[in-house]
């Protein structure tokens, strides 16, 4: 079924093909006539007009004109529609004695293929003379020729045909002679001489005539030729020839000088009047060239080449003459036998030279062959490679076109090679091939493509301005500007991303530039689109996404967040002196707005008032004790801490720490001498404030033993209330809990509330309790003192 399925489609387009092909055939061809000698130029018909076409539908079509014989002696004016001559034409050329005389040609449109068969006959003009083979002519005549009898005289020629054509002889006037025209069965009128009374040889041995050839043009032209007339003795007996008509067939490739036939007459008279020579009678100039007889043999000789194509087949007129003078006659059929010795001819007779990829159906070119031998050395076989995507179609007669099979696809294929092979049935098979190279012109039908789908950029922060980024690449399968590539940035989907002040693309190659320093710290990666479009009509583009990575850079250097760099009085770290090797004081702690390696932080004890008692340990900034303390150890310490992160080159920044070594935290908080000589030279009441401090604190001394018996006899009473009233003072309570990193094996908790004296910065008392007991101190202290601030718990 599949099968049959597919067979008639093909059996349809057979049948389509053979009804153009019959309605072409049948078509009448459309008849011209015109005058022969005419000039060039001359206007000959009105084709669209004749041929039902509208306006300007010839050059539409790439109207042509072609002869049969491939001579182009008309013109086609595509835009009138006129049909003109493209030279003169002389019709004895065309057609020599061929009557009518037509040119034959056709008229074929494109776009759809037509063809349209027309004839031009060319009318003959008397433009020759009749003319005679020689300018004299010797004929012998026996004195005992009776009245009546006819003696055959040389033929005149005339190119012209028709009425123009030769028509009558006639010969000067005389007493013994006058001329007769004959018509012969091929047309040609011949001349003989009738006797009109007997002749005397020795009252008038010799006569010259004028023999006149008239055409039958107006006016008439006209030939002459001399004939000599030798009245000579009795002669009894003319020769015959042995066998007439002969009839002989020859290859048109016999070679020069073969020889074709021999002829034979026989003359029973004796002696003198018995001897025969042979000659050609009354032969054109053709026969003459061609031919050639030995006037003593009989044997004719080939002395031209022969073409079946030019002239099948001769006819020659002999003759055997006597000693006497009397003549015999014989006639000679020659038939030239075609041989294959003509390969077939290919004449191209439109030609497309480029094809549009895509396109459905396309005519290539349009054609015609021909072979000009005969029989099987005529037939033809047309073929191409079936390797190839086209087809040919026979069109009209010996017309065929060469069409696409399907849809051209020039990125498969650009160009195609096809040889055209004409091959005609004879023996030996000979051929013709035709070389055509038809391009397949571009498309835009392929879309650019980027070289990979998503690419990844890296570049360093602070990069300076219009710095190359990197690039993208995309190619087109197309040519000429529909593979021309042009980039450009597409709108970024997120509408905060200023992507037009980031980057830039060159639109002619795909580099990318960053158009300002970039900052890891701001913006550590971006991405957005590129596009790639073409320059077809219409124009195709792809996308690609680009994703750009900032690599951090050192460019910050640590922040130090503990202790507080901001420009107050400076925070100072209490130390027991009971602390043991490895207690903690405090803890540096640093920040990096830089990321990896660049952030990584180290920890270093640059300067220190007392080298080798305190030490910082360098991944945590953890700042412990090296050594226990002791009596000798002065009582305050300043450290310089260094903090580097690990990038290249390295970034610090350094830390000053201020240290105080009190004994149980029971010697009063004062400030660092520095800074309170500060103060003293920044004001001169400062200076009698720390006086009158030193002599408070000296008076607390004192009473410290008074006091705790006191605090100790209220402890049973803690839970009525009253306790320490401590106004607001200068001091912002705070707790600092160390767990596990001093020295000491128990918990404790210093309670320290400040009187209520505004400004003296003396302390109420200092309370130590034991493990057992922090909670509920804690509570009680809380319920009894509610305005204590400050409270300090080591562990």
């Amino acid at each position: 079924m599949e099968t049959l399925e597919r067979i008639q489609p093909n059996r349809q387009v057979m049948v389509f093909i053979l009804m153009v092909f019959l309605s072409q055939a049948l078509a009448q061809p459309i008849r011209y006539s015109v005058m022969e000698e005419t000039e060039s130029g001359f206007f000959v018909a009105h084709l669209t007009k004749d041929l039902g076409l509208g306006i300007g539908e010839l050059a539409a079509r790439s109207a042509r004109v072609v002869s049969d014989d491939d001579k182009q002696r008309l013109q086609l004016d595509r835009q009138t529609g006129d049909l003109l001559l493209r030279e003169k034409l002389d019709r004895e050329e065309l057609c020599g004695p061929i009557e009518p005389c037509v040119l034959h040609f056709q008229v074929f449109l494109e776009t759809p293929v037509q063809f349209f068969e027309g004839e031009l006959s060319i009318q003959d003009v008397n433009d020759h003379s009749p003319v005679f083979p020689t300018g004299e002519m010797l004929l012998k005549i026996p004195e005992n020729s009776q009245p009546g009898t006819l003696f055959p005289l040389k033929l005149a020629q005339d190119l012209d045909v028709g009425s123009n054509g030769l028509q009558k002889y006639t010969i000067s006037p005389n007493s013994h002679f006058h001329v007769l025209t004959r018509n012969h069965s091929e047309g040609k009128k011949y001349p003989d001489l009738v006797q009109d009374k007997p002749l005397d040889r020795e009252e008038q041995p010799e006569f010259s005539l004028t023999l006149t050839a008239l055409d039958g043009g107006s006016p008439p032209k006209s030939g002459t030729i001399t004939v000599r007339i030798l009245i000579m003795d009795v002669n009894d007996n003319a020769p015959e020839f042995v066998h007439t008509p002969y009839e002989v067939q020859v290859l048109e490739n016999n070679p020069l000088d073969s020889p074709v036939l021999s002829v034979s007459a026989r003359d029973v008279d004796a002696g003198h009047f018995g001897s025969v020579s042979y000659g050609l009678f009354q032969a054109s100039d053709e026969i003459k060239q061609t031919f050639s007889i030995n006037e003593v043999t009989g044997e004719i000789r080939l002395t031209k080449k022969l073409d079946f194509e030019q002239i099948k087949s001769y006819h020659v007129e002999i003759e055997a003459i006597d000693g006497g003078g009397l003549s015999g006659k014989g006639t000679v059929f020659i038939d030239v036998v075609d041989v294959n010795d003509n390969a077939p001819e290919l004449t191209i007779s439109s030609l497309t030279s480029s094809v549009p990829e895509n396109a459905p159906e396309t005519v290539v070119s349009i054609f015609r062959i021909r072979d000009r031998d005969s029989g099987d050395n005529g037939k033809m076989i047309c073929s191409i490679p079936d390797n190839l995507p086209f087809l040919l179609k026979p069109t009209f007669k010996n017309f065929y076109t060469l069409v696409t099979e399907r849809p051209l696809d020039r990125e498969s294929q650009a160009e195609y090679n096809i040889t055209i092979t004409v091959t005609d049935l004879g023996t030996p098979r000979l051929k013709t091939q035709h070389h055509l190279t038809v391009t397949v012109s571009d498309v835009n039908d392929n879309a650019p493509a980027f070289s990979q789908s998503a690419y990844t950029l890296r570049v360093r922060e602070n990069n300076s301005p219009a710095l190359h980024i990197g690039s993208v690449s995309a190619t087109d399968r197309d040519s000429g500007a529909n593979a021309q590539v042009t980039y450009s940035l597409l709108p970024p989907h997120d509408p905060q991303l200023p992507l037009a002040s980031l980057v830039s693309i060159n639109a002619a190659n795909g580099q990318l530039f960053a158009l300002r320093s970039l900052d890891f710290e701001a913006l550590r990666a971006f991405e957005f689109r590129v596009g790639a479009a073409d320059r077809g009509s219409p124009a195709l583009s792809s996308q690609a996404l680009v994703r750009v990575l900032v690599v951090d850079d050192n460019d910050n250097s640590p922040f130090v967040l503990y202790p507080p760099q901001n420009g107050s009085a400076p925070c100072t770290e209490l130390v027991p002196r009971a602390a043991e090797a490895g207690y903690l004081v405090t803890k540096v702690v640093a920040v990096d707005g830089d990321s990896g390696q660049n952030a990584w932080l180290s920890y270093q004890l640059l300067r220190a008032t007392e080298p080798g008692l305190f030490g910082v340990w360098a991944h945590n900034g953890e700042v412990r004790t090296a050594r226990p303390l002791s009596e000798r150890d002065a009582v305050q310490h300043r450290l310089l801490v260094l903090v580097k992160d690990n990038g290249e080159p390295p970034l610090s920044a350094s830390v000053t720490l201020h240290v105080l070594l009190v004994d149980g935290f029971s010697q009063p908080y004062l400030p660092l001498p520095d800074a309170a000589a500060a103060e003293a030279r920044a004001d001169p009441l400062t200076v009698y404030l720390v006086v009158a401090l030193a002599s408070v604190s000296s008076l607390f001394l004192l009473s410290v033993l008074g006091f705790v018996a006191v605090r100790l006899g209220r402890r049973s009473r803690a839970a009525s209330g009253g306790g320490c009233s401590v106004p607001e003072g200068p001091f912002a309570g705070h707790l600092v809990d160390v767990s596990g990193a001093g020295t000491l094996s128990h918990s404790y908790q210093y309670d320290v509330c400040l009187t209520g004296v505004p400004r003296t910065g003396e302390f109420k008392f200092l309370q130590t309790v034991f493990p057992s007991l922090l909670m509920e101190d804690t509570e009680r202290e809380i319920q009894e003192n509610p305005n204590c601030r400050n409270s300090v718990v080591f562990s």
